[in-house]
């Protein structure tokens, strides 16, 4: 017998990363429940029961999840659902690993910075200025600055901004991407990107891996690299006063994401997310350490505790001493005609998952480039060493080829391996 066969566990949304964690409750015996208002909701093809309601809507998901009587709820892998999901489970007593407090820290940017700032962790430096465009304000502005609603993600209302007259219209964006209309005005940052992928069981939290992330013009990832060359430097300067906030905060059970800038010998975090990654760091967690993550979030929906594992002594941020990387493969805006390249993937011991997204017939409309929807594939590779990790990741940047309906390349360029790796 399976272990969940007699439980019932609620998705909120069901969008194409979801789709992992339904299957493995399926395989653990739930039987899974997906709502989503979008009737082509990916994860609702494996799910076993199907809804078109949306999953923000507080009242129809309690009402819902009555109905079928759940004996627990998850979010999907998108932030808009956490809210819901802190109040869907409250009214129904569930097991829920967030709470209003950490909703309002880790929902809105401007609440995790100046939050961070309490317990010494710096967050990027921003220049104050709100809808008036005051010109007093404009005046002390340096450029070039980023614009960003303060509650979107994965690029989502975001300009790089060299000049007021850019500026003008990159807060209108702002603006009409923000639910709660804020935006923030930061400091262009160029220099290294650091991800902090952190997981909390029963009270523990351990860092489970630490990674630089290369990015092209835009602020969407190329990909990955596993560890940070970095990692030595976060124990010295930021893991003590992260550990401060999230105790703080009361944080017991979940995963959390960071991101930071690195310049200077210091970290200036500038995002977060209080959910599974749509980039799903868990896969190489997986691979390296021998857990899942869905897994215990599943668990932890369903009885309140994410099991028995000792996670402090499974996790090794350090990959136990060998090199890992997530290469995202974008695409530019056109009709998908043709992919080649993925076969090699399937027999080769270097590739710990492949995630596909996009797929032949797919159209890449022009309001997603300089977002994450315009990602095909994360290819996830694990290697001894970095030279070796490298090389698998310049073969599959040159061996992976997208072309349009018309002929043409679709892809955008990768990152440069060998020069990341310093190999």
């Amino acid at each position: 017998m399976k272990p969940y066969e007699n439980k019932k566990l609620l998705f909120l949304g069901g969008n194409t990363e979801t789709v992992p964690l339904v299957k493995i409750a399926n395989e653990l015996g739930a039987t899974t429940i997906v709502s989503s208002s979008n009737p082509e909701s990916m994860a609702k093809a494996c799910a076993a029961i199907k809804y078109d309601t949306d999953a923000t809507d507080v009242a129809a998901m309690v009402a819902l999840a009555k109905a079928e009587n759940v004996s627990g709820v998850l979010p999907g892998t998108d932030d808009i659902f956490i809210p819901a999901y802190c109040k869907v489970c409250d009214v129904l007593g569930l097991p829920c690993y967030a709470n209003e407090e950490i909703i309002e820290v880790f929902g809105y940017k401007d609440m995790f910075k100046a939050t961070c700032e309490r317990y010494g962790i710096h967050g990027v430096p921003e220049y104050y200025l709100d809808a008036s465009m005051n010109p007093r304000d404009l005046a002390r502005i340096q450029y070039p600055v980023m614009v960003k609603p303060v509650d979107c993600y994965s690029g989502i209302g975001m300009t790089a901004c060299y000049s007021e007259d850019e500026l003008r219209p990159a807060v209108e964006k702002a603006i009409a991407a923000s639910k709660s209309g804020r935006f923030i005005v930061e400091k262009l940052m160029k220099c290294d990107d650091v991800g902090l992928y952190y997981t909390f069981k029963d009270g523990v939290c351990s860092l489970s891996c630490i990674f630089d992330r290369y990015t092209g013009d835009g602020r969407v990832a190329l990909g990955n690299i596993y560890p940070s060359r970095h990692i030595d430097h976060y124990y010295e300067r930021m893991h003590a006063n992260a550990l401060r906030l999230f105790k703080a905060m009361g944080i017991k059970n979940g995963v959390l994401l960071v991101q930071a800038f690195y310049e200077n010998e210091e970290f200036y975090v500038y995002d977060t997310g209080f959910r599974l990654q749509g980039e799903a760091s868990n896969l190489l967690i997986e691979k390296l350490c021998g857990y899942d993550q869905r897994e215990l979030l599943i668990h932890f929906a369903l009885t309140g505790s994410e099991g028995d594992l000792d996670l402090c002594a499974a996790d090794d941020p350090t990959l136990h001493g060998r090199a890992a990387a997530s290469v995202w493969f974008l695409l530019k805006e056109g009709t998908v005609g043709k992919i080649e390249g993925l076969e090699r993937a399937k027999n080769d011991g270097r590739v710990a998952a492949l995630v596909q997204r996009l797929y032949e017939g797919d159209e890449i409309p022009s309001s997603w480039i300089g977002t994450e929807q315009q990602v095909m594939l994360r290819l996830f590779l694990v290697c001894d060493t970095k030279k070796e990790l490298a090389e698998a990741i310049a073969e599959y940047q040159t061996g992976i080829r997208v072309s349009d309906i018309h002929g043409g390349n679709m892809l955008v360029d990768g990152f440069d391996a060998a020069a990341a790796l310093e190999v």
